[in-house]
C-alpha cells in the first residue's frame, strides 16, 4: 500500500505539516505539544491528525539525534508521514561510495560539506549503528507525498519531473541505482532530486556574487514557481539574501524563464520548506504555504494546521520561535527517548 493509499485510509481530523527541524529537537517537542501531540510509548500521538515532516531533520542544530528520533518513531508508528529533504539526501550522498574501481565518494568530503553535516556526525559518533540505521531510514523516505486534496514536496512540485519520476518509483522511493545516477548532473536522476528537494536557482552574471548571511559565497539564488510569466530577477527571487545593485530589476532572458518550474493557482494546495523565510509565518500564494522559517537560525519552527480546506488560510499557521539558549535549555525540554 502506498502511503497515498495509507494517508486516505487513515480516520483523522486533519494533518499538521512541519516545517525544517534542522536539530531543533527541544523546539520541536514544544511545537508538538503545542499543537496537543502527547507522548505515549516514547511516541508522540494526536487522538485525531497526523503529523507531516517536510525533510531537512538534521545538520546545523544542537539535538538532531532527538528531532530524528521523534520523527522517526512517529512515521514508523504510523503517527506520522515524512518527505525527503535536501539533507538527508546530502548525508546519504556523504555516506556512500560510488561502485566500481573509483570507489570516491558520492558527496566529496570538502570543507564546506564536511562543514554542513559537522554537528550531526558529532552527535551521532557515540552511536554509529543508530547512525547506520538512519541511514537505512532516510533511503526509504519519499521524494513527495499526494494526497487527494494536497500535496507536499519539500522545495519544488514540478509536476513533469514528478511524473518521470513516478514511471520507475511510483511511490516516490529511490534506490541505490538512482542515488548513484544523481550525484552526475548530466542524469535525469540528478535534475530530479535538484528540483524537488533544492528548488531552481539561476546563475548570477559572470561578474556578480553573493554573500550570505552564513558567510557563504553564491553566484546563483533561490527562485521560487509560481510567478506567472515573470518578466525580471526580482518576480522569482526566494531567498533571505537581497540580490546586489539594481539586478532585481534586470529582465529574464528566454533560456532563464525555460529553466523555471511552475505552479498555478487552481493546482491542489502545496505545502514545502527549504527557503529560510523570515518574520511572521504568511502564504506567498493561496495555495502554497513555505514551513521553513529558519528555525535554526533562533527563527521560528512552523506548522500549518490543515483541515481539508482548498484555499490556504494563514490564521492556520502555529509556531514557536528558537531561543539562542536553544542549546542550553534544562529538563523536561530535553526529552529522553533513548
Amino acid at each position: 500500500m502506498s502511503e497515498r493509499d495509507v494517508a486516505n485510509a487513515t480516520d483523522v481530523d486533519g494533518y499538521d505539516l512541519i516545517g525544517d527541524v534542522h536539530g531543533c529537537g527541544a523546539t520541536l517537542v514544544s511545537l508538538l505539544e503545542r499543537l496537543g501531540y502527547r507522548q505515549r510509548d516514547g511516541v508522540y500521538c494526536h487522538p485525531r491528525r497526523q503529523v507531516i515532516f517536510l525533510g531537512d531533520l538534521i545538520d546545523r542544530g544542537p539535538r538532531v539525534r532527538l528531532a530524528v528520533t521523534i520523527a522517526k518513531r512517529m512515521v514508523e508508528a504510523g503517527e506520522a508521514f515524512i518527505v525527503m529533504g535536501n539533507h538527508e539526501f546530502n548525508a546519504l550522498t556523504y555516506s556512500r561510495r560510488e561502485q566500481g574501481g573509483s570507489h570516491r565518494w558520492l558527496r566529496a568530503h570538502t570543507p564546506r560539506h564536511n562543514r554542513v553535516i559537522k554537528e550531526t556526525l558529532e552527535q551521532y559518533r557515540q552511536h554509529p549503528g543508530e547512525w547506520l540505521e538512519v541511514l537505512d531510514w532516510f533511503m526509504r523516505l519519499p521524494l513527495f507525498l499526494e494526497f487527494d486534496d494536497f500535496r507536499v514536496v519539500h522545495a519544488c512540485w514540478d509536476q513533469a519531473l514528478i511524473e518521470r519520476l513516478r514511471r520507475d518509483y511510483p511511490d516516490g522511493r529511490i534506490d541505490d541505482d538512482f542515488l548513484e545516477r544523481s550525484v552526475n548532473p548530466h542524469s535525469d536522476a540528478f535534475a530530479i532530486i535538484d528540483r524537488l528537494t533544492r528548488g531552481s536557482q539561476l546563475r548570477l552574471p559572470p561578474d556578480v556574487e553573493v554573500r550570505s548571511s552564513d558567510g557563504i559565497i553564491r553566484r546563483s539564488f533561490r527562485t521560487h514557481f509560481w510567478a506567472h510569466r515573470p518578466l525580471t530577477y526580482g518576480d522569482v527571487i526566494f531567498q533571505p539574501d537581497n540580490l546586489p545593485g539594481d539586478l532585481e530589476w534586470r529582465e529574464l532572458s528566454d533560456k532563464e524563464r525555460a529553466q523555471l518550474s511552475y505552479y498555478g493557482p487552481t493546482e491542489p494546495p502545496l505545502f514545502i520548506g527549504h527557503y529560510w523565510c523570515a518574520g511572521i509565518p504568511a502564504l506567498p500564494a493561496p495555495n502554497i504555504a513555505c514551513l521553513d522559517y529558519s528555525a535554526v537560525k533562533h527563527g521560528h519552527l512552523v506548522a500549518y494546521r490543515w483541515s481539508g480546506e482548498t484555499r490556504l488560510n494563514a490564521d492556520h499557521f502555529e509556531w514557536v520561535s528558537v531561543p539562542k539558549a536553544e542549546r542550553a535549555r534544562p529538563q523536561p525540554w530535553e526529552i529522553e527517548l533513548d
